[in-house]
C-alpha cells in the first residue's frame, strides 16, 4: 500500500498540501498517484507569479503509462516552483512528501481538502 503522511491535506485528484500557517503552502501528488502513474518522466508545472483556482487545472504529470493534469487543490499565487522536479521527474516516484514537491502557494482559500485519514480510506492508502 501507498503511503499517506498524516500531517498533510488532500485533495480528491490525489494532490497534497502541506499548510502550517506561517508561509505557503506547498503542494506535491500523493504515492498513491505517483505509484499508479507508474515512472514519471515529465512534469508541467504553473508558472511563478500565476494565480491558480482551486479545483481547476494548472499542470500535467507525464508518466510512461499516461499523462494527467494537476489540479490546484487551493487558490492563491505561485511563489515557487521545485526546479529539482522539473529536471528529474522521477524525484515523484522516490520522495513524493520531500524532493519530489511541486510547487509553492501563497494561500488565499482552499479547496475542497480531505483529511489524511479520509483520503487513506478512499484510496486504499496506508498512514
Amino acid at each position: 500500500m501507498s503511503k499517506v503522511v498524516s500531517e498533510l491535506k488532500y485533495s480528491a485528484e490525489h494532490e497534497w498540501v502541506a499548510v502550517d500557517g506561517s508561509g505557503p503552502a506547498g503542494i506535491g501528488i500523493s504515492a498513491v498517484a505517483a505509484d499508479a502513474l507508474g515512472d514519471i518522466v515529465y512534469v508541467d508545472l504553473p508558472e511563478v507569479g500565476s494565480t491558480l483556482t482551486a479545483g481547476e487545472t494548472c499542470g500535467e504529470v507525464e508518466s510512461t503509462k499516461s499523462v494527467s493534469d494537476l489540479y490546484a487543490p487551493v487558490s492563491g499565487e505561485v511563489i515557487e516552483i521545485n526546479d529539482g522536479v522539473v529536471s528529474d521527474p522521477a524525484l515523484i516516484n522516490s520522495d513524493p512528501y520531500g524532493a519530489g514537491w511541486l510547487f509553492k502557494v501563497a494561500v488565499t482559500e482552499e479547496g475542497p481538502l480531505m483529511s489524511a485519514e479520509e483520503y487513506a480510506a478512499a484510496n486504499g492508502g496506508e498512514l
